[in-house]
């Protein structure tokens, strides 16, 4: 029996190691790694006879999240860098925390360097922000002096707002409304709080509702609201609760958001000493299509109950 074992082990091992063939190195140290990196700071200050230099007279962009990948030859990732050298402040493009280039080389298949990166910087016309992880692969010369190919993986939402933002395509994206029926539930769920009806305040929740405070470092859900609540108000009382200037529902056509905001003073007595404090506090209420607020976001200054 120990033989039979012995020789199923070996069957598997020699299995195992016969589907193994070497097809190349990886390095984490290599010209090719060097030369990416030059390439990268040539965008970054815009040197566009350096980023030239380094890019063979054939070479190709393509994208590879399309099927109809090509972008351009070496003249269309010269003008990508001048668009960002004109177009663009703070350019960096930086190794992604954690991330570091590999340079391989395939047996009879070439020179290859995958880059994980960050594109950083700031569109000098309309101020949106640009950061987003980037894959590229590079295809390299035999002797890795000159970049042949380059592969990109990037999402390109940022630029869509860039082109949405541009000066003179003003865009709206809904209503305001200083009265309706949302404004109302706040209003209504605030008095019952205030007045201690707190299973009716919380009725025009969701029963999924998330609640979000400026003092508290997660998001919580009923139970935990309620239990945060009554021990940060035990010891005081709530003596009146006021709206301060009036309350704004915000009907986005932008992913349909439906959003309540609402300004409140609570006027606060400390029941040990009588001490008076009026404690403002700035809502923020998703509603959803049932009219049920699914997340609150509170912004206020708890150090004035202690």
């Amino acid at each position: 029996m120990k033989k039979i074992t012995f020789m199923l082990i070996a069957l598997i091992t020699f299995s195992v190691s016969a589907q193994k063939k070497k097809n190349g190195v990886i390095y984490d140290k290599h010209p090719g790694i060097d030369l990416v990196a030059s390439f990268h700071e040539a965008i970054t200050i815009g040197d566009i006879d350096k980023a030239s230099l380094i890019l063979h007279d054939d070479a190709k962009w393509y994208d590879g999240n399309s099927k109809d990948s090509e972008l351009g030859d070496k003249n269309r990732v010269l003008n990508n860098i001048r668009w960002f050298k004109n177009y663009f402040d703070y350019v960096s493009f930086k190794d992604t925390a954690g991330a570091y280039p590999d340079a391989l080389e395939y047996k009879g298949d070439g020179n290859w360097v995958q880059s994980w990166f960050h594109v950083y910087g700031i569109h000098k016309n309309t101020g949106v922000k640009l950061d987003h992880p980037v894959l590229r692969i590079y295809s390299l010369n035999e002797d890795s002096s000159k970049i042949t190919g380059i592969i990109e993986y990037s999402n390109k939402l940022e630029f869509r707002r860039i082109g949405d933002a541009r000066p003179g395509n003003d865009m709206k994206n809904g209503t305001i409304y200083m009265n309706h029926e949302h404004i109302n539930s706040v209003r209504k769920l605030m008095y019952a709080f205030a007045n201690g009806d707190v299973d009716k305040a919380f009725s025009f929740f969701h029963e999924n509702a998330n609640y979000v405070d400026i003092n508290e470092t997660n998001g919580m859900n009923e139970d935990e609201i309620r239990a945060r609540d009554a021990k940060l108000l035990s010891g005081w009382s709530i003596t009146a609760l006021d709206e301060t200037g009036y309350p704004d529902y915000l009907e986005y056509d932008w992913r349909e958001g439906k959003v309540v905001q609402s300004w409140w003073n609570f006027t606060m007595v400390r029941q040990s000493d009588g001490k008076k404090v009026v404690v403002p506090v700035f809502y923020l209420d998703d509603f959803d299509n049932d009219g049920k607020i699914t997340q609150r976001n509170a912004y206020w200054n708890a150090s004035v109950l202690k």
